[in-house]
This record gives C-alpha cells, structure tokens and sequence, in this order.
C-alpha cells in the first residue's frame, strides 16, 4: 500500500455503527439543567412545559438516540421519589457534589421522560447505588414501567402518567469505585448482582442493564467485574476523560492553550482505542460472543473551569480543538462497534465538552454540536473496512497519525467517511480510494475548519465556526485526491 493512501472498501462491511454511540449525558450540574433544559413553566424564554424551545430545536436537529440521567455523582445522591408530585411540595437539597447549590427536585422523573419523548430518544436512567438502597431502586424501576396494580405504578397515575414508559437502559451506579461509594470491584460485584436482581422486568419492558465500569485503565475492575458478575449485565461502563494537563492542579484552559497543549490533547483522545482494546480482551475472555456491550457512558474534554465562573459547575468553552477531539473519538467508537454499542458525551449543555451554551435567553450551538451534526450519518449504518496509511506528525516527543478515519454505508447504500487532520499547522494530503465502488461517483461533503487553534463561538460571534461546503478534492475514477486543511472535520457522501 502506498504512502498517504486511505482505501475505503465500500463492499466489506463489518458490523453495525449502534446509533446510541452517538448519545448524550446530562446531570445535575451547573447550569446542565437548571437554564440549560429546564426554566419553568412561568419563565420569560419560550418553553413548553417548562423545557427550553430553543434547545429542543437544536437537540432533535442532532438525533440524539439516547440520554443519559440524572448522574454521574449526583446519580448516587439522588433519591428518585424526591423529585416527583407537586413540584412546590418538592424536597430541596444541597447539590454538595456540584457548587453547593440547593437542588429544588423541579426536574425530576416526570420531566426527564417528557424531555425524552420531545426529543425522541431513548432514556439512559443511572440508579443510586452508593446511598440508595435495593428497595429504592426497585420501586423506581416500578413507578417508570409497572402496567397493573401496585402501590408504585398507583402513585404513578396520581402524578398524572397513566400509562407506563418505556425504559430500555438502566445503569446500577455510577463511578462506585470513587464518587458512587469508593468500593472495592469485589464488593461492588457483589452489590451489583443483589441490586440488578430487584432491577425487574415489568410486562414487555426488557431493561438492559449497566454495570458501573473502570476508570480509565483500571484494568482489574474490569477483570472482577466480568469473572464475577458479567454473566448477569447487559453492559459494562468505562470512563475516560481527554485532559490535557493534570487533573488535580491544573487541566489547562479550554481557550488559552499552547501547541503543545494541544498536541497533548491530540495524543491522549488517541489513547481512547487503546484502553478500548485492553478493556475488550478482558471482556472477550469472559464474553467472547461480545454479548456485553461496552457502554462509555462519560467521554469528552476535561479543562479548567472559566475564569469567573463558579468551578463546581464545570463550565468551559467549546473550540475547533474539541470539535477535533469529539470527531475523533467518535471515528474510533465507530472502528469498535463490535464491542462498544452505547457512548455518552459529557454534557450536553453548559457543563464539560457541552452541545450547547446558554446565557439567559440566549443560546450558541458549539464546534462540537457541528461534530455530532456532521456525523449524524453513521448511526446504525454499516461499518466499512478501512486501510490507512498516511504520514504521522511529531510533538511533544511522541508521534501520530495525522488523519483519524471512519466510513460507513447507509441503508440506502450512501458511503459516508469521517476524516480528521489533527495537524494544527499543516494540510493533509492523501489519496482516497474507493475500493469496490461502481463508477462513476458523485462525492459531496462538508467541513468544519478555523483559521485559530482556540477559534470558538460566542454569544456576540455565534456563527464564527460553523461546516461549509468541502471542494478539496479531485475525482479521479473511483480516487480522490483529498487536501484536508489543518485542524479540520470532513464529512464526504459517496454516491455511485
């Protein structure tokens, strides 16, 4: 194979891209839902029910397959039937993970499922292991899914939801190794195959269970948690986080950063496929039919809060630089769909690697909303063989690759392939070939690009990095000659 050549082999395909790759995760966080998603009934900005217009607009226009809620953290300090009846006879409590704020419990079940069925997507509940009890936990499975007689699904219709909702995705806590309990993976095994047996399946509601998985490459959490309980989950978590410096005394800022900080930011979202190979070994030795999906429930960038704002809220800027990131993790999870069948970015507005940002009334849809946009093609479509053989980039005394590639073929046999130039200097320039394709071929695409490093947009330049049309190729047959400028997102469309 030639130097910088990519060959997308239109006619192997390898498995399905599950659209919940593409999914979200929204906790009781900052300003995630409180302004976020949820205003109130009474509030001056446009809502419906209480839950942002604009928002809705923006999220269905990304078709979110799945959401993630209400934690993280806050999942395993939150007591269900605290946020639900009357909202003002609702109990208050201190959000003592996240700012120290008073929680008022006004988005609660109720409201979570309404946002879901606005949105047409799948709810992705997070069960409170680390201070709730197995009763809880059942009684909530109850209340959301019980069609009959019992005093849960009774309570249920009195708050005014006769008929059951549907959940599919239920995690048995989150993060018990730290923030969930600070547990040992034996002791947690254990909970968890007691907690998962009262996690019930109610008339044809099938619950595909979560068990909380390792952070980062806590391998041996993985380990136990397959030996010992992997026979009774449906899915294993995993945890990862792209920060470019430490976690403890200082991340970096999400704007003010050098080269090298973003050369390191480039190294370590590359380090995704490792820890998903490792992790997948694991799981094959226990689960060599991959029946267990891998569920990356928390992914995204990690930096400084910005300056000014309360750090417990984790709010942070949105540049070209996570647009990357976003772009190529995604391309990876794509490359594993065997294993990994469910990916939640963290979060969906104003906390961590966010979709959106809002200011009062105002709203700004992110570089990495784009991303997701752009990529919205690949979910549950064919994942495409790809050969890659392109020129690496040197910095920070470690080399990579310049291009991170996915491709995949639509139900209507459309191709559609994902490229990445991590380079924040330099063009990449390749030959693309469409192996198995009929010529001859009509190529469209879109890109998402800036002239700087930390371009983003804002809520006085809103539109500052946004796709345009891609002309930066030549067709040849069934070749392309491809020029991505740096620091760019490609999305082509392949027709024959």
């Amino acid at each position: 194979m030639e130097n910088n050549q990519v060959i997308i082999n239109t006619d192997i395909e390898q498995g399905t891209i599950n659209k919940n790759i593409y999914g979200h995760f929204a906790e009781h966080l900052g300003r995630g839902i409180y302004e976020g998603i949820w205003v109130g009934e009474e509030s001056a900005i446009p809502n419906t029910n209480g839950i942002r217009n604009d928002v809705v607009a923006a999220l269905k226009n990304i078709n979110i397959p799945v959401i993630r809620w209400p934690g993280g953290c806050f999942a395993d300090e939150y007591h269900w039937k605290d946020g639900i009846g009357p909202r003002e006879g609702r109990k208050r409590m201190v959000n003592t993970h996240w700012g120290g704020l008073v929680e008022n419990n006004h988005f609660g079940t109720h409201e979570f499922m309404m946002l879901c069925d606005m949105l047409g997507t799948e709810p992705y509940i997070c069960g409170n292991v680390g201070s709730g009890t197995v009763q809880e936990m059942s009684e909530w499975v109850e209340y959301m899914t019980f069609d009959g007689e019992s005093p849960m699904a009774n309570w249920r219709q009195e708050n005014g939801r006769q008929e059951p909702w549907k959940v599919k995705y239920f995690g048995v806590g989150n993060e018990n190794w730290g923030c969930g309990g600070n547990m040992r993976p034996e002791y947690y095994a254990d909970l968890y195959r007691r907690y998962q047996t009262y996690v019930r399946n109610y008339g044809d509601n099938k619950l595909y269970k979560i068990a909380g998985g390792a952070n980062v490459d806590d391998y041996n959490w993985t380990e136990v948690l397959m030996r010992e309980a992997g026979h009774m989950m449906d899915g294993l978590s995993i945890h990862y986080y792209t920060i470019p410096g430490d976690f403890w005394t200082g991340k970096g800022s999400a704007t003010d950063f050098t080269e090298d900080e973003w050369a390191i930011t480039m190294q370590r979202v590359l380090h995704t496929d490792e820890l998903i190979r490792k992790h997948s070994n694991i799981m094959d030795k226990y689960d060599p039919d991959k029946r267990v999906g891998m569920i990356i429930d928390e992914w995204g960038t990690w930096f400084d809060a910005e300056p000014g704002t309360n750090p417990g809220f984790l709010y942070q800027q949105n540049t070209i630089r996570d647009a990357l990131v976003a772009g190529v993790s995604l391309n990876i999870f794509n490359n594993h769909c065997d294993r990994v069948q469910m990916a939640n970015i963290a979060q969906t507005i104003n906390v961590l690697q966010a979709m959106i940002l809002t200011d009062g009334a105002k709203m700004i849809l992110t570089p990495t909303y784009h991303v997701f946009e752009m990529y919205k093609v690949h979910q549950d479509a064919k994942k495409l063989a790809v050969d890659i053989n392109v020129d690496s980039i040197t910095s920070g005394g470690a080399t990579i690759p310049q291009v991170s590639v996915s491709a995949s073929k639509d139900k209507d046999g459309k191709v559609h392939i994902s490229l990445c130039n991590l380079d924040n200097q330099a063009d990449a320039t390749f030959t693309l070939n469409l192996r198995g394709i009929v010529d001859p071929i009509h190529v469209g695409g879109r890109i998402l690009t800036a002239e700087q490093m930390n371009a983003r947009n804002t809520f006085e330049e809103p539109t500052a990095v946004e796709p345009t049309a891609f002309t930066g190729f030549t067709v040849d047959g069934h070749n392309l000659r491809i020029t991505l400028p740096s620091k760019s997102v490609t999305l082509l469309a392949i027709e024959s």
